[in-house]
């Protein structure tokens, strides 16, 4: 089955920038958590997310009608930073993996994902 396990974390806590010394060793475990979904044959998908700052939403309303509102769906003090697509046998297996994540402080949220016959 596959889950979405969606990293959040709070942009005001410090986190190494590029160019910082300890951005090396803060994205070396990204990378090594990467490859080993990878090597775990579960990887399917993920990726980094820009800021909020950078989300548009669109609302929809009941009467079909749409509205643009400038940031993230929910103003929470957490945001959406990433994600990865993984397709294990149990929760349990994708909550291990969640675990795993080198988060530091935040948050995995861990979803399953409705199967659909979606073109690809």
């Amino acid at each position: 089955m596959k889950y979405l396990l969606l990293i959040a974390s709070d942009p005001t806590l410090p986190s190494p920038e590029p160019g910082d010394p300890e951005f090396d060793e803060y994205m070396a475990a990204w990378t090594q958590y990467t490859q080993d979904l990878a090597e775990a044959g579960v990887l399917r998908g993920g990726e980094a997310l820009q800021g909020a700052e950078t989300a548009t939403t669109v609302r929809h309303a009941g009467d079909g009608t749409t509205s643009l509102v400038d940031g993230p769906f929910a103003e929470l003090k957490e945001h959406l930073g990433g994600y990865y697509e993984i397709d294990v046998d149990t929760l349990d297996e994708a909550l291990e993996w969640a675990r795993g994540l080198p988060v530091g402080e935040g948050a995995v949220e861990v979803r399953p994902i409705f199967p659909t016959d979606m073109p690809a």
